[in-house]
C-alpha cells in the first residue's frame, strides 16, 4: 500500500512516516500542496494524508484536486478544531479529520480501518427497487443513471442499504461507517445524509427520518 503525505512541517512528516513504515506501508511524501497534487497524478496512491495548511496550494484545493478523479481514502490534518472546518472538509469528500495534537497509535488505527474497507470488495451488485449498487466497480446507479458520490457519502449508503428497515442510532452510523468510536459531533451524520438524500433526488425518501433515533433505509410499499 502506497500512502501519500502532504505535510510542510518536516518534525510531522518523519513521526508519521516512521509509524506507517514500521506497520509495512510503503511511505510518498510531499512538502507542499503543488508536489502534492503532482505525486498524486504520477504515482499510484492509495490513502492520502493532508494537512490543510500548506504552502502554493492548501489542503482543501488538494482534496478538491484528488476528488475530481479518485475516491481513495483521504485523512485531513489540522490544528485548526472549529466545526465549520471539519464540516466543509467532510463536504469536499474528506474520509476523515484529525486534530493536532494527536496519537500518531489512532491515526495509524483509523488508517487501517480505512484501508481494510477499501480492499473488501464483495464483486456484487445490491438492488433495491431502482437502486443498484456495483460494490466490485464501487458504481451506484439510480433509476439507469451513475450518481457521484464521495468515498464517504458511498459508505454510508452501502451501511444503511445493508441494514435495510432497521432504525440505526447516529452512534451505530458512525461506529458502522467510519469504524471507530468517534468522538466528535453526531451532526456529522446529519451532513452526510442530507448530502446522501440530494444525490437520491427524488428518491431520498429511502432514508427515512426515525424521530428520536436516527434514520432507517427503506422503500415505502
Amino acid at each position: 500500500m502506497n500512502i501519500l503525505i502532504v505535510e510542510d512541517e518536516s518534525r510531522m512528516r518523519r513521526l508519521i512516516g516512521d509509524y506507517l513504515k514500521r506497520e509495512g506501508y510503503h511511505v510518498i511524501e510531499a512538502v507542499d500542496g503543488k508536489e502534492g497534487i503532482e505525486l498524486f497524478h504520477n504515482k499510484e496512491i492509495d490513502l492520502v494524508i493532508l494537512d490543510i495548511m500548506l504552502p502554493q496550494y492548501d489542503g482543501w484545493t488538494v482534496c478538491r484536486e484528488i476528488r475530481k478523479e479518485s475516491k481513495i481514502p483521504i485523512v485531513m490534518l489540522t490544528a485548526r478544531s472549529e466545526e465549520s472546518d471539519e464540516l466543509f472538509g467532510f463536504e469536499l469528500g474528506a474520509d476523515e479529520y484529525i486534530t493536532k495534537p494527536f496519537s500518531p497509535k489512532i491515526l495509524i488505527a483509523r488508517i487501517k480501518v480505512l484501508l481494510r474497507k477499501v480492499e473488501e470488495n464483495e464483486s456484487s451488485i445490491l438492488s433495491f427497487d431502482e437502486l443498484q449498487i456495483d460494490t466490485s466497480a464501487h458504481m451506484v446507479i439510480l433509476s439507469g443513471e451513475k450518481i457521484e458520490m464521495t468515498h464517504k457519502e458511498y459508505e454510508l449508503l452501502v451501511y444503511m442499504f445493508k441494514n435495510e428497515g432497521q432504525a440505526l442510532t447516529r452512534e451505530q452510523i458512525l461506529n458502522g461507517v467510519w469504524g471507530y468510536d468517534y468522538f466528535g459531533d453526531l451532526r456529522t451524520v446529519d451532513t452526510h445524509i442530507k448530502r446522501l438524500r440530494s444525490k437520491l433526488k427524488d428518491k431520498s425518501d429511502y432514508i427515512q427520518t426515525v424521530r428520536s433515533v436516527g434514520y432507517r433505509f427503506e422503500v415505502k410499499k
